[in-house]
């Protein structure tokens, strides 16, 4: 699922990019936003005149949890004892390669841009968007210069133009639930006043 949503967004930007700097999208010109190749990983080689996503970690978004984190509802009203969904943030890496260093920031703004007017990309305006998927959100995370010097140190590679970005929410299900027991006595509780 992750790779399906990495590819959605990898999709969308490189018609975008395709339109706006070569003037359409069906311009037999090579990809404008690319995956890294799987044979040339160590080290990373990044794709002369087009943007790279790299995704470099993956979170556990805690703060949108259910309430009864083992019981699901499904469409039919069935109730079903899953084990809790699991919502992750992807922190994607968006990495500009050109021969001229302005137009690799052009190619980066552009990206940017797009991003930036498509923050919520949900069901209701974008059918395409992976089944599993509800709604993917998209925030620019600033780096100080710390934290950028520890990502490029990771990848091996000199600093490139890039922008990072936290895409959430990727929600992975329990692909094996069970009928939940029905409840057959009433539910006491207790409350303790303090004094």
């Amino acid at each position: 699922m992750i790779g399906k949503t990495l590819d959605f967004v990898r999709r969308r930007l490189d018609a975008y990019l395709r339109a706006e700097l070569t003037g359409g999208v069906d311009d037999p010109v090579a990809d404008k936003v690319v995956f890294l190749e799987g044979d040339k990983l160590e080290p990373l080689g990044f794709k002369d005149e087009s943007v790279s996503v790299l995704l470099i970690n993956v979170e556990e978004e805690r703060l949108l949890r259910a309430a009864d984190r083992q019981v699901r509802v499904e469409a039919d009203k069935r109730i079903l004892r899953a084990q809790p969904e699991l919502r992750l943030i992807l922190h994607v890496l968006f990495v500009a390669r050109c021969k001229q260093y302005a137009a690799a920031w052009d190619h980066l703004t552009k990206v940017i841009e797009y991003l930036q007017s498509h923050r919520i990309l949900d069901r209701s305006d974008q059918r395409d968007l992976p089944s599993h998927l509800e709604r993917l959100t998209f925030e620019l995370m600033p780096q100080s210069f710390s934290e950028q010097s520890n990502i490029w140190s990771m990848l091996r590679v000199s600093y490139l133009p890039s922008a990072l970005y936290r895409v959430g929410l990727v929600v992975l299900r329990d692909v094996r639930p069970v009928a939940a027991d029905p409840v057959t006595q009433p539910i006491t509780v207790h409350v303790r006043s303090v004094s």
